[in-house]
């Protein structure tokens, strides 16, 4: 089929071919003009094979004066392609004719050698204004737009029309990208009846006349313009524009395209006037053209360089590349200074994390003229250190993602008060405390312009909201782009345009924020600043501005700021189950933020002069790069196995393993700092156990490792005394015994070869015939756990004598799901099961379930119960195997609470789906923090799931795959269910993350039944699971903390470390529930304080009173000063 509709001349009847949608009449026909070869090459095209960021201008093509090699691209973007505008593209093709043709048929016929391969354009063709659309499929990729050609995959469209939308003289046939990303040419044919004659291309062709959405100023007076596009062939000649009733406008016109321009008197409401366009005093065109009122727009234009750190580049040559952004943009600055205001350039530092690296290399006259242009606003700081996934984000590392921001401000002299993020759909509700901490009131968002970001856009583009936070006080203003992050300046068409998409939308304001941005990783636009002064002197409004964040949005408040609506909720984001596809590493640095947060308390703790505070920001800036939505190449997809896609993630990969080590590193160092291993006894070991919680251990065992027990079972609180605490030996090595302490204990225990005190007879954890029991008599169980010996799930769960597994639920606790593709029906279970003993008791007792799994190697699930303590453990073993066909990895948990209200921990606040969600949110998937419970007034349960963030509710509706622009393919209401599934990994995205994950990844699930709902108490028991008991080689004399403040269970010390300036401590308080906190400011130990209130910043703001009041939901920070 590709030979035939390839040739160039056709005989006789009906051939009956199907092309597309079209029957193509194959009467007599001829060649009459073509664009290159149809040989499935595109060498002989403009900027082939691969230039195609070099784009700058849509093509022209006169027949039989224009050069493929010179005047038609390989290639045609669409408005899917940030780097070339995302905006739509017009190619047009002039010919003459002779005569009229005689009655018949044409054929346009368009071989494209590639289109898009997820994002395929709809293509409209006018033929002298006569509209045929048609949807290309999906193309091959990416290697043919970077140079391979023979990997594109063919498309053609046959395009049959009669002839008589043609005319003696010169014709127009435009092709538009509607809709979508590229296309590559191959071969563009024109068949016509037999007879028809070219002419040679001359004269003027008049195209649709319009008075765009501006106001000119003529002497003194605003008034409005009518324009037409003039395409003119042949020697230059003179022209004449004319509205009734209005003087005649004369023009020259010269060979190609140019747009004319008539002044017309402004006009208050809707009028319909009549253009005349005469050449050598002929009238050529008369059009009726509609002139609407035009609105005194102010367009504010923020450039910038979206950040990738990678996608594009080896991140190392990104970091590299955005320090020459940041000096060409400060040159340009410099150069446009003496520029009216307005038309200056400036440039908004969209993310931090290379200023942060720039300041740190840069010669010292760089520095210097680096704050100079901050303070002249030249360059606008944005408080993010990235563009960053903030759902992954813990509590405290929210705070510390602007962390680098109050260092820069301090450089600079210069307060940061706003932020940008670019690309990333939806955000946690704990950005708006995060931010307010900060000193942030402002958040500029530019989302993709498509790509899996659901309802976002939809819901807010374009709707400037004050974002109220959890505590119902803390607020920032958003603003969310309507046009994504791209270039709406990039023509005055489509600046144009914008404006009136937004007075159909009925948009309130006159006032408008877009971003200037040349694409991802994307150099500045060095002629905006003229482009801008030319728009600005020629038009009155639109009024452009070239604008810092902050500018905008200063002027946006002061003029609007009683006029803007609030909203509440939890902007549940959408890019965060890409985490999934890496679940190993995005468990290690979920542990290490934990971990940081311990490590830093025991520094204040112990030894708050030692702390090094530098080494903390380094490990706290690994944790967020990984945390950041970058996660590998543009291609990790499509070529998994290129050096490209390997080393980027090398790269990211090491930001989670120095995480790790560094923060391991840094716990082990507040200890060590103390002095040397004491002196012992031969084969005795100690060991230093520390609480850096602000709440009692009544859950969590202490775990001494095996390599620190080797001494034998036998614990003690000195050298000389018996062992006095109950242990268990585990099948692992570890040692484990019971505490009950308070908060920020410290004590050194002591590992003889004595024997231990022998178990209570009857309180214990136990195990028998798949069933796992603690009692606390002999008659009593108050927790009981039964395996399904067929799935190897949790059949029944037993608390206080009421189930709490839903019997009716398509998932029992811990059941396995593993979904291929995105069809639920197909949804795969585990196989057969083994059940063994693998823990017999007395503080531990567990059941240990082996089975083969569809997409693992091998399934393992420990079930654990401890002594004393109702709770379960889960500790899954998933063995991966690699598979690159779409995937995701499930754990079902059908829970039975009723009347339960679900509630999901997300930094500095509690979210209930769908009562608790933005417009916008996504409701497919959940990011969670360390915990979901449900609860009634009498009776709740918690999970905590400390290694796998991604929440189900009510099914697998996880199963979305592919780039899904169209909002309608998400969720958009939550059912009200107990059925939860952990989301624990996935292949689902087609860039930037993963293939495919292999080897053992372990996800640990906690299971704690309680009483009624008891908020504070759900927060503490977490906080216990997520920064246990620290257990490290004993060094010194015996610990002795210093005082710490005495909290409240429901005012939750979430951070405690030395201050950066090494003279106070930092104290972080959270009310955990809805109701107000006041707390006494106590002391243990001494009480000689001075105490401020602060912030983020650490400064002394305030001096606190002796009884802090903290509002539901409120986040507070102490600085009290070191005596």
């Amino acid at each position: 089929m590709g030979m035939i509709m390839k040739a160039h001349t056709y005989f006789g009847g009906w051939l009956g071919i199907i092309l597309g949608s079209l029957w193509i009449n194959a009467a007599e026909k001829s060649l009459l003009w073509e664009i290159g070869q149809p040989d499935n090459n595109n060498a002989e095209f403009f900027l082939a094979p691969n230039r195609y960021s070099e784009l700058r201008d849509d093509a022209l093509w006169a027949v039989g004066k224009s050069s493929a090699k010179t005047d038609w691209p390989y290639l045609q973007p669409g408005p899917h392609d940030a780097w070339a505008g995302g905006r739509q593209h017009t190619f047009t093709i002039l010919f003459g004719l002779k005569e009229t043709p005689s009655p018949g048929e044409c054929v346009l016929r368009l071989d494209f050698l590639d289109t898009h391969g997820r994002s395929a354009p709809k293509l409209r063709v006018a033929i002298n204004g006569r509209n045929f659309d048609h949807q290309t499929p999906n193309g091959a990729g990416d290697a043919s737009i970077f140079g391979e050609p023979a990997k594109g995959k063919e498309h053609l469209w046959n395009l049959a029309f009669p002839a008589s939308l043609l005319k003696q003289g010169p014709n127009e046939i435009t092709i538009t990208t509607l809709t979508g990303s590229w296309v590559l040419y191959d071969w563009i044919g024109f068949e016509a009846p037999s007879g028809c004659e070219l002419a040679e291309v001359s004269g003027t062709i008049a195209g649709q006349a319009q008075s765009p959405p501006v106001l000119v100023e003529r002497q003194g007076e605003l008034a409005q313009i009518v324009q037409v596009t003039l395409r003119h062939l042949g020697e230059a000649k003179s022209a004449v524009l004319q509205v009734a009733g209005g003087a005649p406008e004369p023009i020259q016109l010269k060979p190609g395209t140019q747009t004319a321009q008539v002044a017309v008197p402004k006009v208050a409401a809707m009028t319909n006037l009549a253009l005349t366009v005469a050449v050598d005093g002929k009238n050529i065109s008369t059009q009726s053209v509609a002139i609407n009122p035009v609105r005194p727009w102010v367009i504010y234009l923020l450039p910038h360089s979206h950040v990738d750190i990678g996608y594009t580049h080896v991140q190392t040559d990104v970091e590299r590349a955005q320090w020459r952004y940041l000096e060409m943009a400060m040159e340009a600055a410099r150069k446009s200074a003496h520029y009216p205001a307005g038309s200056r350039f400036k440039w908004n530092v969209e993310v931090l994390w290379a200023v942060d690296s720039y300041l740190k290399q840069a010669a010292p006259e760089k520095r210097q003229a680096f704050v100079e242009a901050v303070k002249a606003g030249q360059v606008g700081l944005q408080a993010l250190y990235g563009n960053e996934l903030t759902g992954l984000c813990q509590p405290e590392e929210l705070l510390r993602l602007m962390s680098c921001a109050q260092r820069v401000s301090r450089i600079c002299d210069t307060p940061i008060t706003s932020a940008m993020i670019t690309d990333v759909p939806g955000y946690t509700w704990g950005v708006v405390p995060a931010f307010a901490h900060n000193g942030v009131k402002y958040f500029s968002v530019g989302p993709n312009g498509g790509d899996r970001i659901g309802h976002t856009a939809a819901a807010w583009g374009d709707k400037p909201f004050w974002w109220i936070g959890p505590n119902g006080r803390d607020k920032v203003l958003v603003w969310m782009t309507g046009t994504g992050y791209y270039q709406v300046f990039r023509s005055p068409e489509k600046l144009q345009d914008y404006l009136r998409q937004l007075e159909d939308k009925g948009y309130p304001y006159d006032y408008v924020q877009v971003r200037h941005c040349l694409g991802d990783n994307g150099a500045p636009d060095l002629n905006f600043a003229d482009r801008v002064k030319a728009w600005n002197d020629q038009y009155a409004y639109p009024k452009l501005v070239i604008a810092t964040t902050d500018d905008m949005f200063r002027d946006f408040e002061k003029r609007y700021g009683d006029q803007i609506p609030t909203a509440s909720g939890d902007f549940t984001p959408y890019w965060e189950d890409g985490a999934a596809s890496s679940a190993l590493e995005t468990a290690l640095n979920r542990a290490s933020a934990n971990r940081l947060v311990q490590a830093e308390t025991l520094f204040a703790m112990l030894n708050p002069k030692s702390y090094p505070a530098d080494d903390f920001y380094q490990a706290w800036r690994n944790v967020i790069l990984y945390d950041e939505h970058t996660w590998g190449a543009h291609n990790s997809i499509s070529q998994p196995d290129h050096p490209f896609v390997k080393s980027q993630w090398a790269i990211k990969r090491q930001f989670a393993v120095d995480a790790d080590a560094q923060s391991r590193r840094l716990l082990a160092a507040a200890n060590e700092s103390r002095g040397p291993a004491p002196q012992l006894p031969a084969g005795m070991q100690a060991v230093d156990v520390f609480n850096t919680t602000s709440g009692g251990y009544a859950y969590t065992l202490i775990t001494i490792p095996k390599e620190l027990s080797v001494a034998g079972d036998g614990v003690a609180t000195s050298p000389t005394n018996k062992p006095i605490y109950r242990v268990q030996r585990l099948t692992t090595g570890e040692l484990v015994l019971r505490p009950c302490w308070g908060a920020y204990r410290t004590e050194r225990l002591y590992i003889t070869s004595n024997a231990p005190p022998e178990p209570s007879e009857y309180s214990g954890a136990a195990v028998t015939n798949n069933i796992l029991t603690v009692k606390r008599s002999a008659v009593a169980s108050d927790l009981e756990v039964r395996l399904d010996e067929a799935s190897g799930a949790i059949a029944s769960l037993r608390y206080g004598g009421r189930e709490l597994v839903n019997t009716n639920s398509p998932t029992r606790l811990n059941d396995y799901f593993y979904l291929p593709g995105s069809d639920v029906k197909k949804v795969q279970r585990n196989g057969p099961v083994k059940i063994s003993v693998k823990e017999r008791g007395p503080l531990v007792a567990s059941l240990l379930v082996e089975s083969d799994a569809p997409g693992c190697r091998k399934l393992t699930r420990e079930v654990r119960v401890h002594a004393l303590r109702s709770y379960v453990e889960i500790i899954n073993t998933v063995d991966k195997a690699p598979v690159r066909a779409k995937e995701g990895v499930h754990f079902g948990f059908g829970f039975h609470v009723p009347d339960g209200v679900i509630r999901m921990d997300v930094p500095w606040a509690s979210v209930r789906p769908e009562a608790d969600q933005l417009p916008g949110a996504c409701k497919n998937w959940f990011t969670v923090q360390r915990y979901v419970d449900i609860s009634s007034k009498e009776l709740g349960v918690t999970l905590i799931t400390p290694d796998a963030p991604l929440i189900e509710v009510g099914g697998l509706t996880a199963n979305l795959i592919g780039s899904l622009s169209n909002p309608k393919s998400w969720r958009d209401k939550v059912e009200a269910s107990q059925d939860l599934y952990s989301w624990a990994m996935n292949n689902h995205w087609h860039t930037n993350y993963r293939a495919e994950q292999e080897g053992p990844t372990v996800f640990r699930y906690f299971i704690i039944p309680h009483t009624g709902d008891h908020e504070a108490q759900v927060a503490q028991r977490a906080m216990e699971i997520v920064q246990p008991l620290v257990v490290l080689p004993a060094r010194g004399e015996e610990p002795v903390h210093r005082p710490a403040l005495l909290a409240s269970p429901a005012a939750q010390v979430t951070a405690w470390k030395p201050s950066e300036d090494g003279q106070a401590d930092i104290i972080r308080l959270f009310n955990t529930t809805s109701l107000p906190q006041k707390l006494p400011l106590n002391w243990s130990g001494s009480t000689n304080r001075t105490v401020w209130l602060s912030d983020a910043s650490e400064k002394p703001l305030q001096k606190a009173e002796e009884t802090v009041e903290l509002p539901p939901r409120s986040l507070l920070t102490l600085r009290a000063e070191i005596p």
